[in-house]
């Protein structure tokens, strides 16, 4: 079977081709002249140049394809303008072209997320048929991709899959926040309540292969979680277990955090980088609730998500720790 992923350069993505070309299958990443493919260059994938702006190269990127599998996306942008013209009208140009030159595709698999949906309500698990109510650029930017997906589900058998956060070894803010503990500082994240849905990476990955691979996911949406429901602060405390960090530490409160990502967006400006971490996530992981029910993939496609979170948290302290990171 041959496979598109978009976004193959990025955490979540980079997993999914590790996953693919251990199912056999004959992966191609659709790259852009910036992308940084040191990690594709050591596998055995087909690379393909191309741009969301240009169609041609879409085309030639989605011909003779049974599954594409998009994930690629601004997740960090400077204005509403970048997350539009990525997230939003990439992702109509790419299903474009696959109705045009592939037909006979069977899945497109767009990798949507919580964001789209926006916050829960305190204490209570949205579903898939909830109102959406996105507030920030990238969630709307999101849910409009969403539905320029389902301006072609009567050409392209497509599935979206609406990603929690997702944890895991190569996520560039995991590392963040394990350097922190690392350093004895703890940063008091939301407000202490179970606020947050997540899953590991190989479980997202596990979700996205049943929704190409499953017949029932056509034309459906569906939610992706380990099934708990957690506080923030539960990341910081055990990842403190894990690098042995007990005794006296320095706790970084709310308007500590607040004043921390002013000066991450600062420098982010002055380097033409994305911020360590912006005030826009401190208040929004201290604002709103983003649970989500997963029982939807679980009933109809057979989901079941198999990391365990201390396990997994412990593997990951473990792989950083072996790389020499930590």
């Amino acid at each position: 079977m041959k496979a598109l992923v978009t976004g193959a350069c990025g955490f979540i993505g980079g997993h999914l081709v590790e996953t693919l070309l251990s199912k056999d299958y004959e992966v191609h990443c659709l790259i852009r002249k910036e992308s940084n493919i040191r990690t594709l260059e050591k596998q055995k994938v087909k690379l393909c140049l191309g741009s969301y702006n240009d169609k041609s190269s879409l085309i030639s990127a989605v011909r003779g394809k049974d599954y594409v599998f998009h994930l690629g996306a601004a997740i960090d942008a400077p204005n509403w303008q970048t997350f539009y013209t990525v997230n939003t009208l990439g992702t109509k140009n790419l299903i474009a072209a696959a109705a045009e030159a592939n037909p006979g595709l069977k899945r497109f698999i767009y990798v949507s997320s919580i964001a789209a949906s926006g916050p829960s309500m305190r204490g209570f698990l949205k579903s898939e048929k909830d109102p959406c109510r996105p507030i920030t650029f990238y969630g709307k930017s999101k849910l409009l991709a969403e539905n320029a997906i389902n301006q072609y589900r009567h050409l392209i058998p497509a599935v979206i899959i609406r990603l929690p956060n997702v944890l895991g070894v190569r996520e560039q803010k995991v590392l963040s926040v394990l350097k922190f503990v690392k350093n004895r500082i703890f940063p008091l994240l939301g407000n202490g309540e179970k606020q947050t849905s997540l899953c590991f990476v190989e479980d997202a990955v596990q979700a996205l292969i049943l929704a190409a691979e499953k017949a029932e996911a056509s034309g459906e949406t569906y939610f992706v979680t380990d099934d708990r429901a957690y506080s923030w602060r539960e990341f910081v405390a055990c990842f403190a277990r894990y690098l042995e960090v007990d005794g006296l530490v320095l706790k970084l409160h709310h308007w500590e955090l607040l004043a921390l990502a002013g000066v991450s967006e600062l420098v982010a400006k002055l380097i033409n980088a994305p911020p360590l971490v912006s005030t826009h996530e401190i208040l929004t992981t201290r604002n709103y609730y983003w649970l989500y029910d997963s029982r939807k993939i679980e009933s109809e496609l057979g989901f079941r998500p198999e990391v365990n979170f201390e396990e997994g948290m412990k593997a990951i302290v473990c792989w950083y720790q072996e790389k020499g990171l930590l």
